[in-house]
């Protein structure tokens, strides 16, 4: 058979016979539009005299209206009844009650929404709305309509929760005895099923028994099982009213008898209702009735309706811990079990083959089955309990795994949200799971991710330092794994359009100096952040991507990557040439603010803004003066005298050379708010007592950073020293453990400053670098403080012990925006250094150091071979 090939021409007079008949058929669309316009005589009958009041206009509206008037009257009640209470009682609620006997649908639905909000507003007094509108309701009640009647009996219940007890009994419970009988519709009975319910927590427990119990075993025992269903599911409001002894009595054996019920959706209400009244019942009952009928309800729920078996997977958690403790080993295998079975629920097909004449699943059928399986990932935690933590590699971790790799996206997307949850729970053994992390990390569907990325700083938490009993290989052996995990899950978020996700993964990966150590974050983390600053096009993930960078810089321990960010931030950023990049420059700085000291970012950042108020693009010079408040807040006096100047002559350039008027206008208002602002004093001052604090306490854990850093570097030297001597060296240096302590104690003082100065002066420094050693063991990383440790023992035994003794004086308690200090009373008699002591790391300082190290070694061996 050949193909047909059209010709240019005949695609041409296609194109034009298709274009002929849109244009027809826009002519047929139009047509019903011109006759939907009102007539003269229709505009005539609409039209309303203006000058009636807002009460005769509804009056009128409601007596010769058309029905869209008169519900639009209707909607504007509660208005009417703010405005005037007695006049709209008076004209226009008996008009409202004669046209709801005729009116349609969509007006009844907006009376019954108006009634419910006159008595939410409380405009008129309970007793004059019970007068007025309660019987209007009544009426409407048993509406043809369902939804209509449901609109309405929502509105009644409502209604009963503020009516007085008598009104109730008398207006609703005794006319309730008539509408509950057989004769009456089936609609009518149900009705009174849900007021039933209640009714029984309005009065106290002797009239529930005498006048309200009778109707309820009546309706128990109806005839229609959409009456039994009904009813029911109000037991468990009932027995709340009756109390516990009652309930035993009267409302265990109907429940029974309802559990065996014909009707499987009875069955269902029944199995619900006794799960929601476990706490009611005690171990007799829970051990002799309720365990029996739930266990035989099971075991018959494969062979029902899938349905059930959804019902029944959502509350199993719920049941299983509401009868621990009275289960025998044989019962309790058996619920684990039906759990299990539960949980890979469509998943495996019997036999293990498919057979499709047999098992073919529809699907509706294949929905329900991930809904069950779902359920189940809800209830994991509860069954965790149920089963003891302790044994959960034993009975559990296969159905976690299962879980986690299921081929739903809903059952994944629960896992997710309650993994948090089995974290906690697992405790010390929290490291078995982390395998799992790694795959949520890795999951497809980005709902996943952005589930599992809400808790995910407190399970990193726990993943790296949970528990006592975790040994610390353990621990670490989930980092090589959990990293990747992390960039590949920050890059599919950078990808997708889900720019929300995005921002909220960036948001919670401020966590990581908390978990991983400070050259993983530089070399996986922090540059990516400045990339996404420079390339996504998505403000909040900007900022996002800003503010976890700042906190990187933060926390990072080397002086050499700090520089070169700040380098970056201020060349790429703050001297980019789109002014975009410039804009983001002005909030990276905001957040250094924050985060950082004042001298820190006096010191490496106030120039490079205020270069800004020479910039081309208005919107830059804008945000830049919105900013200069806080700038000039960073500010010392006397110490940044200089910089207070710089900030004068760059507002003097701005209000002489501003051409657009609404910098000018910003500019003379940012003036007129640095008058006004005081600036801290290098002095103390009483008013700005808690800032200068802070701000002294941020100063002195970046200055702890730097001696840190030297520390760290000494450390590296004394194990590239003691990698080269000999065996029989070590065995000696070993066996001397005093001599190698004190020359420990020589080193860490040249290391905290120059030897020169009052015994005072050394004592000082002695204990920064000891409170450097605690900040170094417990904040940044504490996976690898023993890493760290010298391999001679004598050596590392004195500088552990000098750790432990000050290790409570200092402790930082990271969060995903800033961090907090727990021992805020040592913080005031900390000693502050200025901000001359951080050139303390020069290559002269250095210098002098080691050669005074060299001498006291030197010194040392002398005193060792003396004693010898």
């Amino acid at each position: 058979m050949r193909p047909i090939i059209f010709s240019k021409m005949d695609i041409s007079h296609c194109n034009l016979f298709g274009y002929i008949e849109d244009l027809q058929e826009l002519t047929v669309i139009e047509r019903p539009v011109r006759r939907s316009l009102k007539t003269p005589e229709e505009i005539e009958r609409l039209t309303v005299d203006e000058e009636l009041s807002d009460i005769e206009r509804a009056v009128y509206l409601l007596s010769s209206g058309q029905d869209i008037q008169g519900t639009s009257v209707v909607a504007n009640l509660p208005v009417l009844m703010r405005q005037n209470p007695a006049e709209t009682l008076r004209r226009v609620l008996p008009k409202i009650r004669e046209v709801l006997h005729v009116a349609g649908v969509e007006m009844q639905l907006t009376a019954a929404v108006s009634f419910l909000t006159v008595l939410q507003e409380e405009s008129v007094s309970i007793h004059t709305y019970s007068h007025s509108f309660l019987h209007i309701i009544l009426q409407n009640l048993e509406h043809r309509d369902a939804g209509v009647s449901n609109a309405w009996l929502e509105t009644l219940l409502a209604v009963i929760e503020a009516l007085p007890k008598e009104t109730v009994r008398h207006e609703i419970l005794n006319p309730l005895v008539s509408k509950a009988q057989l004769s009456q519709t089936l609609q009518s009975r149900l009705v009174s099923c849900k007021i039933m319910g209640k009714v029984a927590n309005k009065f106290e427990a002797h009239i529930i028994k005498r006048e309200v119990l009778p109707l309820v075993k009546s309706l128990c025992q109806d005839v229609e099982y959409e009456v039994r269903t009904c009813m029911c599911r109000q037991l468990e409001h009932v027995a709340q009213g009756i109390g516990t002894e009652l309930t035993k009595t009267v409302v265990l054996p109907e429940l029974v008898e309802l559990a065996r019920d014909e009707g499987s959706r009875v069955r269902l209400a029944a199995f619900e209702t006794l799960v929601n009244l476990l706490d009611m019942f005690d171990a007799d009952d829970r051990s002799q009735t309720v365990l029996p009928l739930v266990k035989s309800f099971c075991e018959k729920s494969f062979k029902a309706d899938e349905s059930i078996l959804v019902s029944l997977s959502f509350h199993l958690g719920k049941l299983c811990n509401g009868l621990y403790g009275i289960f025998t080993p044989e019962q309790h295998l058996w619920f684990l079990e039906f759990y299990k079975k539960l949980s890979t629920l469509g998943l495996q097909q019997e036999n293990g083959h498919n057979d499709n004449q047999m098992y073919l699943q529809t699907l509706e059928q294949e929905k329900k089955y991930i809904s069950v399986r779902k359920n189940c990932a809800y209830n994991f935690p509860a069954m965790i309990v149920f089963v003891d933590p302790k044994n959960f590699n034993l009975e559990l971790y296969s159905i976690f795994f299962r879980l986690c790799h299921d081929p739903e996206v809903p059952v994944r997307y629960t896992m997710a949200i309650s993994f948090f949850e089995v974290a906690k729970l697992l405790n010390s053994d929290v490291y078995t799971i982390h395998k799992e992390l790694v795959t949520l990390l890795h999951d497809k569907s980005l709902e996943v991710l952005d589930a599992l990325v809400g808790h995910l700083p407190e399970i990193l938490e726990l993943m790296t330092n949970g528990g006592e009993n975790s040994g610390s290989e353990s621990k670490l052996l989930s980092i090589p794994d959990l990293i990747p995990a992390l960039t590949t899950a920050e890059q599919r978020a950078a990808a997708s359009l889900k720019w929300r996700t995005h921002e909220k993964l960036l948001q919670k990966y401020a966590c990581l100096p908390h978990i991983i150590s400070s050259d993983q974050i530089y070399y996986r983390f922090l540059h990516r952040m400045l990339t996404i600053i420079l390339t996504n096009n998505v403000l909040p993930v900007q900022k996002a991507a800003a503010r976890t960078l700042c906190i990187y810089l933060r926390y990072n321990r080397k002086q050499e990557q700090r520089h070169e960010v700040i380098q970056k931030l201020i060349e790429q950023l703050g001297q980019g040439k789109s002014y975009w990049n410039r804009l983001r420059f002005l909030d990276t700085c905001e957040f250094i603010m924050e985060l950082f000291s004042k001298s820190f970012f006096c010191k490496h950042f106030f120039l490079p803004v205020l270069e800004l108020t020479h910039d081309p693009v208005a919107n830059v010079r804008m945000k830049l003066c919105c900013l200069l408040p806080k700038v000039k807040s960073t500010l010392r006096i006397p110490t940044d005298k200089h910089l207070l100047q710089q900030l004068e002559l760059c507002i003097r350039k701005l209000l002489c050379e501003e051409k657009d008027k609404d910098v000018l206008t910003i500019v003379k208002r940012t003036v007129l708010e640095l008058d006004r602002m005081e600036i801290s004093v290098d002095a103390f001052q009483k008013r700005f007592y808690e800032n200068d604090l802070l701000d002294q306490e941020k100063e002195r854990q970046e200055h702890l950073l730097l001696e840190m850093e030297q520390l760290e570097k000494k450390k590296q030297k004394n194990e590239g020293r003691s990698t080269s001597i000999n065996d029989k060296m070590f065995e000696k240096k070993r066996r001397d453990s005093k001599t190698l302590s004190v020359l420990a104690k020589s080193m860490n003082l040249s290391v905290s400053g120059s030897s020169s100065g009052t015994s005072a002066d050394k004592e000082e420094k002695k204990s920064k670098l000891v409170r450097s050693q605690s900040f170094s063991t417990q904040v940044l990383h504490p996976k690898y403080s023993n890493i760290d440790k010298c391999p001679n023992k004598s050596s590392a035994t004195g500088h552990t012990s000098s750790v432990s003794g000050m290790g409570k004086s200092f402790m930082l308690s990271f969060s995903d925006d800033s961090f907090r200090t727990h021992s805020a009373g040592n913080s005031e008699n900390a000693a502050f250094p200025s901000s001359s002591s951080l050139n303390l790391f020069n290559s002269a300082d250095q210098k002098n150091n080691g050669n005074k190290e060299s001498k006291s070694q030197k010194m040392s061996i002398k005193n060792r071979k003396s004693n010898s």
